[in-house]
């Protein structure tokens, strides 16, 4: 991580003399002369880093030596950032005072005027902070000179690559099938009277073995499924927390854990959940060896389920196994993988995409790589999905003959292929990675939100030609295809990645690359300040995750660790109203405050210190508003307060947040409505906004401040349309410019009695963004004669609360359509053949003239109706009595021909 830092550093600093800023801050002796020696003493530290990268695993001088760089580097990043957003500030108070002047805008940073730092303070606080940092780079620089680093080859700048390609989901682990058929017998297999109720099976092995992996397949299999009337599956990870394990198996039953918190009573509520139900429960990842932890919550799970219920534990101890009441037969230790079983999973993943010809020049080399996995299912995956990107025979034999094979430690087998995939990466990826560490294992990573939190910190650059997003998702994209993320779970629509996890051992390794720069702990009802006071207070970024439903108060320490750039609490600790102020106060360096579901009613004035901030997520609280001060938060890129029930209004002066990419509001709940008067302002960053909610007020509404948002993407919702009165007013919206949304929500409804209901006027008149695919009308309480000509592209739709509807519209016309979910429709009794669309196709097809709106008939004049939906669903259509169909199949008809899922509900 220290070269990307390190080049971040540097870019900043190049730029400072590149646009020739020292002549302005010349009033301060020295400036320009500090800047232009700093610059050559990262330069001159950067083109070593190759090289100390390598060694620092051997040699723990040079590791301490790369932790004071890393360190140094933060600093100077802070100071920095507080120049670049002095100025921002100084060219903001201009534009106030001045509306009319044209001010000449640079990148990076922005060439001085004379408005510039008026404030000699902050001039003489920049200029000692240099000189400072200065000294200490002096003492780095001599270090580094005693250790004698080879220059990089090619110089500090080379070019890197991007690496963007499809990922490798192995549906099957090579060489397991055996004994995933071994485990499969004996959980489905037939239990005698005299077998216990609760079998424990457990498979044991040393990390990286495909333990989990091999449960997940077992778990997922066909057999098993149709076997237990329930599967429940619990990440245990260290240490064993009976309270939270139990917690964790009521939610899979019941879809909550009802805010209990007794053991005692989590217990209770289970046993009446699995009553009369064969039971299968996986452990993954235990380490405890202590029975008594174990046998209150085996004996009440005992006493619930039906004979045959089985748990299934994944451990790396032996000794746990016994712990847990395995018997010896029920122990399935998984061995290494066969020479042949590794190549055959190695060259899966290194031959992907390659020809024959490619092949046969690297088999050579690859088998010599293959054997270097000692039979480690992770290591091939590893090394197979590094190889995969490198075509030469000598790119090979680079991998093959690298002296990190040399080390000896502790899980040796598995810290070789990892280094050797983290030091191929790109420098610039190189932080994103590890930035997973401070997550706690098993974290489940959204990758929408990963790719955020690694832009608040600057791991992600936008260019000319591409925003800082798409660089984030290249980023995943080239992570996961290395299989340094895995267990995806993906987009039905289009396959892409929504959410995933690392591997036990792969967090462990970005662990030791981050060590005394980021920590997670649990609060867990424990003594929490021991815990904490155990990390270094150098430490950069920090998760806090709660483990009790409301029952621990935030740690106090937490104020001490006044470097720290993030602060992520998950779970749901007592409210945070006391503590915060002070919090925000003592960590003046954050850039990502994520604090969602913390019971907050109040965010304290005292946030428009924190001039770093670039990502805050106060989702899910008590906020009613936010302080008029954090609008002097120019770096905010995110801003996440969705779920805030009470919110009333954002503040006035938003449009200030110049940087502003991401806005979130949405509540789920009908009535809420968020006051958002200056969001036009955002109009030249902005990429997400969730909701827009209308206000309606004299003649006319607010819809118009929708008119500048054109760069959004994703989905967009527009709240509140029946407080629209002329429907010609959703035209100042100017929809249709916005060409990168794809999805459109329109909500009608009004928070006051309407006399006139104007729904279908304002529907017709909408003029929706080019490229939406997907549409959700929700209390439309409109008659819809003819669908408006802009549907016919959709390819989801959801109808939701039509209070008037009787007949459902000619939906079976649209030749896109692939998902229709159609919900709460109280006035409909009878699905007609309306519905299908297929009389008027009928009738024009007899005229001679396949094609109907869009809907087209065949070349032999069969007539189809939904020729591509896939996925069709009911819901909450209580006084629905009849659904008309053709009565039998027609020769020139055909329905629903791709329907792969119908679901029928209330």
């Amino acid at each position: 991580m220290a070269d990307a830092l390190v080049s971040v550093v540097l870019e900043q600093l190049s730029s400072i003399i590149a646009q020739k800023v020292q002549k302005e801050v010349g009033l301060v002796a020295g400036v320009k002369n500090e800047v232009q020696k700093l610059e050559r003493k990262f330069k001159a530290i950067i083109a070593v880093l190759a090289d100390a990268e390598q060694r620092q695993l051997k040699e723990e001088s040079i590791k301490h030596w790369m932790g004071q760089l890393k360190d140094v580097s933060y600093d100077m990043d802070d100071v920095l950032d507080e120049w670049s957003t002095a100025i921002a500030k100084s060219q903001m108070k201009v534009n106030d005072e001045h509306p009319r002047k044209t001010i000449k805008k640079v990148c990076s940073f922005m060439i001085f005027s004379c408005f510039c730092f008026r404030e000699v303070g902050l001039r003489c606080h920049v200029a000692r902070e240099i000189q400072t940092l200065n000294d200490r780079i002096d003492g780095i620089v001599i270090e580094k000179n005693t250790f004698h680093f080879k220059l990089s080859e090619g110089g500090p700048n080379l070019p890197e690559r991007k690496i963007t390609a499809s990922v490798i989901d192995a549906t099957e682990i090579k060489g397991r099938e055996k004994d995933k058929g071994m485990i499969v017998k004996m959980l489905v297999g037939e239990s005698s009277d005299q077998e216990p109720a609760l079998r424990t099976i457990s498979l044991v092995g040393m990390g990286g073995i495909g333990k989990t992996t091999l449960a997940q397949l077992v778990y997922n299999d066909h057999q098993v499924e149709t076997y237990f009337g329930k599967r429940i599956w619990v990440c245990v990870s260290d240490p064993f927390d009976e309270t939270r394990i139990a917690k964790a198996i009521l939610e899979a039953l019941t879809g909550s854990a009802q805010n209990l918190i007794e053991l005692q009573a989590l217990l209770e509520k289970i046993q009446e959940s699995i009553s009369g139900k064969r039971l299968l429960l996986v452990l993954d990842d235990v380490w405890n060896e202590d029975s008594t932890k174990w046998e209150q919550l085996k004996n009440s799970l005992k006493r619930g389920c039906l004979p045959g219920s089985r748990f299934l534990v994944t451990t790396r101890n032996k000794k746990v196994a016994d712990f847990m009441g395995c018997s010896s037969t029920d122990i399935l230790e998984l061995g290494l993988l066969s020479p042949d079983e590794c190549w055959t999973l190695f060259s899966q993943f290194a031959f992907f995409g390659k020809n024959s010809r490619e092949r046969e020049n690297l088999e050579e080399t690859g088998r010599k790589i293959a054997e270097r996995c000692k039979g480690l299912p992770l290591a091939a995956k590893t090394l197979g999905s590094l190889l995969r990107f490198k075509r030469s025979r000598a790119e090979w034999e680079s991998v093959l003959n690298n002296h990190v094979w040399e080390i000896k430690e502790a899980e040796s087998k598995l810290l070789a292929p990892l280094w050797l995939s983290y030091h191929d990466l790109p420098t610039e990826m190189r932080p994103c990675f590890l930035y997973c560490a401070v997550f706690p294992k098993d974290y489940t990573f959204e990758r929408d939100t990963l790719i955020k939190l690694w832009m608040a910190q600057g791991f992600l650059r936008e260019t000319q030609n591409q925003e800082m997003e798409a660089t984030g998702g290249e980023c995943f994209e080239a992570l996961a295809a290395r299989s340094l993320f895995q267990d995806f779970q993906k987009n039905l629509a289009d396959g892409s990645i929504i959410q995933c996890k690392m591997h036990d051992m792969v967090h462990d390794f970005a662990q030791s690359m981050t060590k005394n720069e980021s920590f997670s702990v649990e609060i867990d009802g424990g003594p929490a300040e021991s815990k904490i006071d155990s990390f270094s207070r150098d430490a950069r970024h920090s998760v806090v995750v709660f483990r009790n439903y409301g029952a621990d108060s935030f740690p106090a320490t937490i104020h001490s660790f006044k470097k720290l750039r993030s602060l992520i609490v998950d779970g749901y600790p007592s409210s945070m109203n006391a503590v915060l102020p002070n919090l925000i106060d003592n960590l003046s360096c954050l850039r990502t405050l994520k604090l969602a579901n913390c019971g907050i009613e109040e965010v304290p004035s005292n946030i428009g210190k924190l001039i770093h901030l670039r990502h805050v997520d106060l989702s899910r609280n008590e906020i009613k508003e936010l302080p008029e001060e954090m609008c002097e938060l120019y770096n905010m890129q995110t801003l996440h307060v969705s779920g805030c029930r009470k919110l009333e209004k954002l503040p006035d002066n938003i449009g200030k947040l110049i940087k502003l990419r991401h806005l979130r509001v949405c509540h789920w709940s009908d009535s809420s409505f968020v006051e958002m008067r200056g969001v036009e302002g955002l109009g030249c960053r902005l990429r997400e906004l969730d909701e827009f909610h209308v206000s309606g007020s004299g003649e006319g509404s607010n819809i118009g401040g929708l008119k500048n948002l054109n760069h959004l993407q994703g989905c967009l919702g527009i709240k509140w349309l029946g407080d629209v009165k002329d429907p010609d007013e959703v035209k100042k919206a100017e929809l249709k410019s916005k060409k990168n949304l794809t999805g459109l929500g329109l909500l009608f409804g009004s928070r006051r009695e309407r006399r006139i209901i104007r729904d279908d006027e304002i529907l017709e008149a909408l003029e929706p963004p080019p490229n939406i695919d997907s549409l959700w009308i929700f209390n439309y309480q409109g008659i819809i004669q003819v669908l408006p000509s802009w549907i016919n592209k959709l390819r989801v739709v959801r109808l939701i609360n039509w209070g008037k509807i009787e007949n459902l519209p000619s939906l079976g016309k649209l030749p896109f359509l692939e998902e229709l979910r159609v919900s709460w429709m109280e006035s409909v009794r009878k699905v007609g053949r309306e519905f299908l669309g297929m009389e008027a196709a009928a009738a024009a097809a007899n005229d001679n003239d396949i094609s109907i709106g869009e809907m087209r008939a065949s070349p032999s004049n069969t007539i189809i109706a939904f020729p591509r939906l896939k996925t069709l669903k009911f819901w909450g259509l209580e006084n629905w009595e009849e659904w008309e169909g053709e009565g039998r199949r027609n020769e020139d008809k055909t329905i629903m021909p791709s329907l792969h899922f119908l679901r029928i509900r209330r």
